[in-house]
């Protein structure tokens, strides 16, 4: 068998609202802004954490594909109001300083810390757009 030399690069979460998103990820995670291009609403972000430059998030326009039916675009919208559209994994070491800030920022608190019983200790939030932030306690 060959072995493949992959990593990941980018994963993309949606956006309604792309200042809000940005000040979540930049001001409330502490991402660093790779990139922003667009105008109004129709704006594509590139956030990352600090120190790890190959990994990214892009926060894009859910609906900007030219593709996408309006039926589609309906189902999108409501699959984001409700957060089950997209969401993110993220990891730490110190699970509650990092609640602590991020609870501080207004975001919205789905779940505190808690010890999960399949063994890992975590916590979650929704972003500006519903997206759903798991955040898992590195061990």
């Amino acid at each position: 068998m060959t072995v493949m030399d992959l990593t990941i690069h980018t994963t993309f979460l949606p956006h309604e609202d792309p200042d809000a998103s940005l000040a979540f990820y930049r001001d409330t995670l502490g991402f660093e802004v790779r990139g922003d291009v667009g105008q109004g609403r129709m704006r594509w972000i590139t956030v990352g954490p600090a120190g790890q430059p190959g990994t990214s998030i892009l926060l894009a326009p859910p609906a900007a594909d030219p593709g996408i039916t309006e039926d589609e675009r309906r189902a999108i919208a409501e699959m984001m109001a409700k957060g089950t559209y997209g969401w993110i994994l993220l990891a730490t070491r110190d699970l509650d300083g990092t609640f602590e800030k991020v609870q501080a920022g207004d975001a919205e608190v789905v779940q505190e810390p808690t010890e999960q019983p399949y063994g890992v200790r975590d916590c979650a939030f929704r972003d500006p757009a519903g997206n759903l932030v798991r955040i898992q306690e590195v061990r």
